[in-house]
């Protein structure tokens, strides 16, 4: 019997123990979490010699800095939602913040106090404490590791006479306590999390000297599914995933990934301008609505908890260095500074003395923006359209103009549907823009809210209203919690089907929003001339029956003559942007198709098929993915699209014929950040190289 087999696995074995032994020992920059030893050095100067701002808030962080601060470590912390209950978490806060103004205070002062005081915080805490437990243990840690390290690594690099027995047992808890409950995320959650959670792991890779660990909080920092990416966090417009939620939470995350973002910078890793500086557009949003003005959001921004936190300093500085204009961000960071401390210090960076020109600010994606129904209807309805209030039938309307190339117009507020409502051909159903909301009920026992009336529809026409696909119309304090992924129930939006091809003809939606539907949002097969213009469609394709990948937000099959313009297609929880199986003649312009589970476009079988000008970003697997299964697709041109940050390749194509790709733009795309066209004439079934 051969012992080749096992001889190749020992010595692959040791070659990748060896390649780890090679990774870890790739030094860092020391000091270099927040601020590197330049950085401090020449922060120590301007505090020294009263300069502003700088030395007000080494004063006030003096005041807030208590040398009798009674240390009261926990074994076991635990945290519960909102902090109920709470056991040890706000000790191990405070205890987490003293250590690293501590720290600070005694480079600063030459003090040994304060180093002292440091380190007692550090080493009353470091064999005793255990384990984090309950609903918000992931959070707290996220929270207080990084605090923790960049406390230690400021007395560990600056002669304070820490022991090394005391650094050694402090890495241990970090390896011990901290990283294994931090290792895994947890994007399920909102954003804010897994922003905290990079935070900290970036910043105990770097005092634990770790290059593999550190490497994976970057990647995770830019590809993460669900909420746990700055791009699943931060959209193009700049909204954020908790703009709904309150203002408290949205700064709380934005704070985080700029709290990763430096770090990851001090060490020569630069996340702030990934995407033309999107955490900047995330900060320019958000405190945009916090001085006072109302951006656009896909949803109602929140008025909650909007007094601000301090989380701007570090932003504002870090842009302005570059010439880059934040203008609402520099208001919240002057409306903070007279009463912030630690903030202001740590947000120094010794000056570089290279010559810096204006660069005016970073600029929202102009792609699919804004679509759906917006506030005002963009559709002017004639004076003769039959109007239904709320709580009477838009069927008996639909059915009444059916034919007639009439408009009915569904006002403003929630229509409960009883049951699936047919559309027949003739008509224009219009709404009053979001205030128009079509809901199909719960215990109507259907799946679909919207479907054909008859086999042959044709010249119908859905424009300016919300179509709501989750059992409930109102998102409630946290919107993340009734998210389609997390529902069971079977919801769907539009579905249009024909039975042969070119059965249905002349469909149009434009300006409409569809959200919310475990189901598809948009599903039609068999149509000629199909029209979906500037509309939201979000949050649609989740995993209930048949099963994940099977559903989307717009699919479309066996259709001809296609038109998708303008459009949102994003947050499909297991499916696809737009997923297109034995199409002709189609032409994908304009749209943004991010964020979703599977692939931002899918073409299946498809022919003749345009796909230019779309911004195709952050999709758990490829940009756009044309898959062979029986047959391949042909002339296929996709051209001057911006695909970034997409998990796996830009663009994948496997046996397409006649495939251009020309002038676009790719970044970020694959978590090694080199996957940008993966295209190769082998018929290959994609499900055996992604799952």
């Amino acid at each position: 019997m051969s012992h080749f087999p096992c001889k190749i696995a020992c010595i692959s074995l040791v070659l990748l123990l060896w390649l780890n032994d090679v990774v870890k020992a790739q030094n860092f920059v020391h000091p270099g979490i927040d601020q590197t030893q330049a950085d401090l050095q020449q922060l120590k100067m301007r505090v020294h010699a009263g300069e502003q701002p700088w030395k007000d808030a080494f004063d006030r962080l003096k005041l807030a800095s208590d040398l009798s601060f009674q240390v009261k470590p926990f074994a076991h912390v635990v945290r519960g939602p909102y902090g109920k209950p709470n056991i040890g978490g706000d000790d191990l806060m405070k205890s987490s913040n003293m250590a690293y103004n501590c720290a600070l205070l005694g480079y600063l002062t030459e003090d040994r106090a304060y180093s002292t005081k440091a380190i007692e915080i550090i080493n009353s805490w470091s064999p005793v404490l255990w384990d984090f437990d309950y609903n918000d243990a992931k959070l707290l840690a996220g929270w207080t590791g990084h605090l923790l390290c960049n406390a230690a690594e400021i007395l560990r690099y600056t002669n304070t006479g820490w022991k090394a027995e005391e650094i050694n047992r402090f890495s241990e808890m970090l390896m011990t306590v901290y990283y294994p409950l931090l290792r895994y995320y947890y994007p399920q959650a909102n954003g804010n999390w897994d922003g905290a959670i990079i935070h900290s792991i970036l910043a105990i890779a770097i005092f634990t000297d770790n290059r593999l660990m550190f490497d994976d909080a970057i990647g995770h920092y830019g590809h993460a599914p669900v909420n746990g990416s700055l791009f699943k966090y931060v959209y193009p417009s700049g909204q954020c995933q908790e703009s709904m939620r309150d203002q408290a939470h949205v700064q709380l995350g934005l704070g985080e990934f700029a709290g990763a973002a430096k770090i990851a910078f001090t060490q020569g890793v630069d996340l702030f301008s990934a995407a033309n500086n999107r955490l900047a557009l995330g900060f320019e949003y958000t405190a945009r609505f916090l001085m006072g003005e109302s951006p656009h959001c896909y949803g109602k921004i929140s008025e909650k908890a909007k007094s601000l936190r301090d989380d701007y300093e570090t932003v504002y500085r870090h842009y302005a260095a570059l010439g880059i204009d934040l203008p609402y961000t520099k208001m919240a960071a002057d409306s903070v500074r007279p009463k912030a401390n630690r903030s202001i210090l740590t947000s120094f960076r010794a000056p570089t003395g290279k010559v810096v020109l204006p660069k005016g600010a970073p600029l929202p994606s102009p792609v699919a923006w804004p679509a759906g129904a917006l506030e005002q209807p963009v559709s002017t309805a004639p004076a003769n359209a039959v109007r239904v209030a709320p709580g009477h039938s838009l069927q008996a309307a639909l059915d009444q103009v059916a034919g007639t190339k009439g408009w009915v117009v569904a006002a403003s507020g929630i229509h409960k549907l009883p049951t699936t409502l047919k559309i027949p051909s003739g008509i224009t159903l219009s709404g009053e823009g979001l205030s128009t909301i079509l809901f199909l009920d719960p215990a109507s026992g259907v799946r679909d809210a919207i479907a054909n009336a008859t086999d042959d529809l044709h010249d119908a026409v859905i424009c300016d209203l919300v179509l709501e696909g989750s059992t409930d119309t109102d998102p409630g304090s946290d919107p993340n919690t009734k998210r389609s992924y997390r529902s069971t129930a079977n919801r769907g939006g539009i579905l249009f089907s024909g039975n042969r091809e070119e059965a249905l003809n002349n469909l149009t939606i434009r300006n409409i929003t569809v959200r919310n539907c475990t189901y598809n949002g948009v599903f039609i097969s068999g149509a000629k001339n199909v029209r979906v213009i500037c509309c939201d469609l979000n949050e649609n394709g989740a995993s209930v029956v048949p099963g994940p990948k099977l559903q989307h937000n717009l699919l479309l099959s066996h259709c001809t003559s296609v038109a998708i313009e303008d459009s949102r297609l994003a947050t499909s929880p297991q499916g696809c942007g737009i997923a297109l199986n034995s199409c002709k003649e189609v032409a994908i312009k304009n749209c943004e198709a991010a964020r979703n589970g599977w692939f931002g476009i899918l073409l299946t079988a498809c022919n003749r098929i345009n796909i230019s000008d779309n911004l195709v970003e952050a999709n758990d697997y490829e940009g756009i993915m044309l898959q062979y299964l029986y047959h391949g697709s042909e002339d296929i041109s996709i051209s001057n699209n911006l695909i970034q940050y997409n998990n796996q390749a830009g663009i994948a194509s496997y046996a397409t014929k006649n495939l251009s790709t020309a002038r676009n733009k790719f970044e970020g795309n694959g978590k090694d950040f080199q996957s940008n066209e993966r295209i190769t004439s082998k018929k290959m079934l994609v499900n055996l190289t992604h799952d």
